[in-house]
């Protein structure tokens, strides 16, 4: 036995330890996947020993690999073992093992319920301390039902060390075994005054999580939170109890009056950053929640803000984002207390960090009045023009029309000019946003009809200067627009002034390089700007023209004719016939231009988003059902074969919404790539060399001296201009001299007003100047374009259908908080508790309930009956014990595995 002994702790000094195996990866960087399966065989061959310190350092070093990605549950068996091992440094190892493998679906964790409940029961502290550690990161729904009475148990012990980690541990058994968050929440509560601040502490943080999505359900503990609150000086645990008030405040408004004063106070003393972020949040809860009782906080209001632009204006980036995170939440109940800060959230505009200026322009987005709208609008699109990067740069446009667009167009004015703003934005290269410029321009023109003659225009300009979007064979989603602008000048063509040439603009050649979906747009509004023509040059009696028009499309249909795709040919085959049919009448002098104007008779109105949903399901239609039966395989790989070249493939790229990006080298590789260069033609032969003196007789830079000029952008501050489009800007300077000369009336009948003011009448007068703010605002802006009535509606539904009629709910059906949702008022009902032990015996559920109406009085007290099964029962369990010796052969015994967790299952 001795020699055994000594023969051992020889072997053991050649073994590798995790030392040894992070400084071999380390040395083996080449051959590392080789030299870790050769550590793994090696660490197989060390489980295999009896020594359990050689498996500890074998389980060890497989905590090492799984971190780096390799799977271990194959040894879950061989950390079982070491989690058994009495002595702590092992045991420490096993759990730190089973923490970071164990899953709900490992098999042998049934295994570890009663050793995980010998070592909570220990002596040990620590022993108890490292089970409730690895038992939070691999708890089951078994394991929290066997085990939750043990560890409530510890939530009484004399050692503050256990009682937090129990404390912690039953938030994690809450969310596996709801059931036993009432009996044990009396428990949880009194910890909320136990002497030790790290149990209290802890006792805070499980309450709060646990109210974070239920906090209907702790608002009876508000009394004791907000003693906490005034009276704690941890920081940590005064953000959590805030952010619980901040939940709890909008349940109960009585709450939030109580919490103005001390968070206020809190505001005004804290130097801590973080408790000065959560004091303002819920101080904005609790102003929204009580605005409606109490609206006269607006000192409150006022210091928050204060003390968020400290925070805005602060080097750290992490504090500037927060600042401004929470000055949108006051933005959407107290505007005016925000806009007043719009220069310097336009200075985050500036801002290096991306997600710093995405914020800035989330706060925009809610700063927008009529009289701003233009200025914030031509500063975005100015810092559009000077942005880097795409990405940055579409999320700017994506925001310039958000604003616009918000709440059915409610701050413009002048719809003239949002769309002159939406057709400079075309000019936008790279952009991923055309689809939405296009609904954009498509919405405005069926909404405003009052705007509908100055976007035909304008449509029509686009339309001759289609080279310009889609040049040079460039495919991005910025020709999305062609889609609109064809059907919008299609679709009112009566108020095109040269509707011959947009006809033609409309089947060019070069229309044939577009996508297919904007090809039949074209076709098919060609037709109709074509129905529209002759029908109007036939009451002009002007025949000769209606042959050009006929002629036009008959010669240029063809080439649509033969496109390779379906809708785009069948829309050119049926407009080719209708124009030839309508030409063979024409030429026999009949007249047919009110037929043709009946083909597009009606207007089209807005269409809910929401209306395909809704269209009913007509009766004996099962959408699921095949309407053939499915091919078997092998016909179909053969009918595959045989029909892969039939038809001509379309290009679907074309349809994409933007273009892939191009690669930028860096300063560091334009470098490599210079010397690379430069060494390459120092080593041929046949190059002419440069001439060692860097500049020649006549002055002239030669040579080398080419790459160091330094390369400058070019300030293109002039945009390209095409003849029929109008600028923004023109609206602009018009809407500016128009407030110069509002505010210098206003100005003039100053002095005569502030004579006859009185305080009384103020008050009405200001309300009367705010309900005709509006009316004000319209008058101002009346020269400047027409301002249109907007369609508000929200679109056309199907018959008998509402906009909320089987609405989906958006709840997460596998959220576990959602079990958690109970009632903590109602006293403890016959049959609510924790699963002990002593309760886990081989007799039926309908014995255990029987013996209970028998004795009632006798709770908790088993009878003689249950104490024979008791001993039975742990005469049983000695047999069961985990020997680390045999857990190999249980792994080959499945026999004795099932006996093994028989005692621990319901029957």
């Amino acid at each position: 036995m001795a020699l055994r002994k000594v023969k051992g702790n020889i072997e053991r000094m050649f073994d590798k330890n995790l030392t040894d195996l992070v400084r071999g990866i380390r040395n083996n960087k080449e051959n590392e996947t080789k030299y870790i399966s050769q550590c793994i065989d090696e660490i197989k061959e060390e489980l295999r020993q009896e020594n359990m310190s050689v498996k500890a350092n074998a389980v060890a070093k497989l905590a090492y690999l799984q971190m780096l990605g390799y799977d271990i549950s194959w040894a879950a068996f061989n950390i079982i073992e070491v989690m058994s091992s009495t002595k702590f440094t092992y045991k420490r190892i096993g759990y730190l093992a089973a923490s970071q493998s164990f899953h709900e679906g490992t098999d042998v964790l049934m295994l570890t319920t009663n050793m995980i409940r010998k070592d909570l029961n220990s002596q040990g502290m620590y022993d108890s301390g490292t089970a409730m550690s690895g038992l939070a990161c691999f708890v089951t729904a078994d394991l929290a039902r066997d085990l939750a009475n043990d560890v409530m148990t510890l939530l009484t012990s004399t050692k503050p060390y256990l009682r937090k980690k129990a404390v912690l541990l039953m938030y994690k058994i809450f969310l596996r075994f709801p059931d036993a968050l009432r009996p044990a929440f009396p428990r949880l509560k009194e910890k909320l005054e136990d002497p030790d601040p790290g149990v209290q502490s802890a006792s805070v943080n499980v309450i709060c999580e646990l109210a974070r999505k239920n906090p209907k359900n702790y608002l009876s503990l508000a009394p004791v939170f907000f003693k906490l609150m005034t009276s704690s000086t941890n920081n940590w645990m005064l953000i959590k109890i805030i952010k619980l008030f901040g939940a709890l405040t909008p349940l109960e408004p009585r709450l939030g009056k109580k919490l103005i004063e001390p968070l206020t106070n809190l505001i005004h003393s804290t130097s801590a950053m973080s408790l000065l972020y959560e004091c303002i949040n819920t101080v904005i809860a609790v102003l929204i929640s009580i605005s409606s009782g109490m609206p006269n906080h607006s000192a409150s209001i006022q210091l928050c803000v204060q003390k968020l632009r400290i925070l805005i204006e602060d080097s750290d980036q992490n504090l500037k984002y927060l600042g401004l995170l929470a000055m949108s939440k006051i933005l959407k109940t107290h505007p005016r207390s925000v806009q007043a800060h719009k220069d310097l959230v336009l200075q985050c505009l500036d801002d290096k960090d991306e997600s710093i200026r995405l914020r800035a322009l989330d706060l925009l987005y809610g700063m927008v009045s009529k009289k701003n709208l233009m200025e914030i609008v031509k500063k975005l699109m100015v810092h559009m023009d000077r942005a880097e990067g795409t990405s940055y740069r579409d999320e700017l446009l994506s925001k310039i029309i958000d604003i616009c667009s918000q709440n059915n167009y409610q701050y413009i004015t002048n719809f003239e000019w949002y769309v002159s703003v939406l057709v400079e934005l075309t000019r936008i290269e790279g952009t991923k946003h055309g689809l939405t410029i296009a609904s954009q321009m498509l919405d405005v023109a069926v909404r405003v009809q009052a705007v509908r003659a100055f976007s035909v225009s304008q449509m029509a300009v686009l339309l001759d200067n289609t080279h310009l979007l889609v040049g040079n064979g460039q495919r991005n989603s910025i020709c999305e627009v062609l889609y609109a602008a064809a059907w919008i000048c299609g679709e009112y063509s009566e108020l095109l002034l040269e509707p011959q040439s947009t006809l033609e603009a409309l089947v060019r050649p070069r229309a044939s390089q577009l996508p297919p979906h904007i090809q039949s747009a074209y076709v098919h509004n060609a037709l109709k700007l074509w129905a529209r023509l002759v029908a109007a040059r036939e009451e002009d009696g002007e025949p000769h023209q209606e042959e050009a028009c006929s002629q036009l499309l008959a010669e240029r249909l063809p080439l649509f004719v033969q496109s390779g795709d379906l809708e785009v040919q069948e829309r050119a085959c049926c407009a080719l016939n209708l124009v030839k049919q309508v030409s063979k009448m024409l030429a026999k002098g009949e007249k047919v231009g009110e037929e043709l104007r009946a083909l597009f008779a009606g207007e089209l109105n807005p269409v809910a988003p929401k209306a395909q949903k809704k269209v009913p399901l007509p009766d004996g239609l099962d959408l699921d059902q095949w309407i053939n039966d499915p091919p078997s395989e092998s016909s179909s790989e053969e009918e595959e074969e045989n029909t892969t070249e039939i038809f001509i493939k379309s290009d679907r790229s074309a349809v994409a919404h933007f273009s892939e990006k191009k690669y930028e080298p860096s300063k560091e590789e334009l470098e490599n790539m210079r010397e690379a260069r430069r060494q390459e033609q120092a080593s041929n032969p046949h190059y002419l060399k440069v001439m060692p003196k860097s500049r020649s007789a006549n002055g002239h830079l030669q040579g080398a001296a080419l790459d160091d000029i330094p390369v400058t952008e070019i300030d293109l501050s002039v945009p390209l201009h095409i003849p029929g489009l109008i600028s923004s800007d023109k609206y602009l300077s018009a809407s500016r001299k128009e407030r110069e000369v509002a505010d210098g009336v206003d100005a003039g009948n100053g002095d005569k007003k502030k004579k006859k003011k009185k305080v009384k009448k103020g008050k009405e007068r200001r309300k009367k100047a705010s309900e005709l703010a509006v009316a004000s605002d319209t008058e101002e802006e009346e020269p400047l374009g027409p301002l249109g009535v907007v369609n508000t509606s929200v679109g056309e539904m199907p018959e008998g259908a509402r906009l909320s009629d089987n609405e989906d709910d958006d709840r997460n059906a596998d959220d576990p908080h959602r079990a958690l949702d109970i009632d903590l008022e109602e006293p403890l009902q016959e049959g609510e508790w924790v699963p002990a032990q002593a309760r886990y015996q081989h007799e039926s559920l309908a014995a255990v309930q029987e013996s209970a109406k028998l004795a009632p009085e006798a709770e908790g007290k088993p009878s003689r009956k249950h104490k024979d099964s008791d001993k039975k029962h742990r005469k049983k369990r000695k047999s069961t014990t985990i020997n680390p010796r045999s857990i190999g052969e249980v792994a080959r015994r499945p026999t004795m595995l099932r006996n093994l967790t028989r005692p621990y299952t319901h029957q």
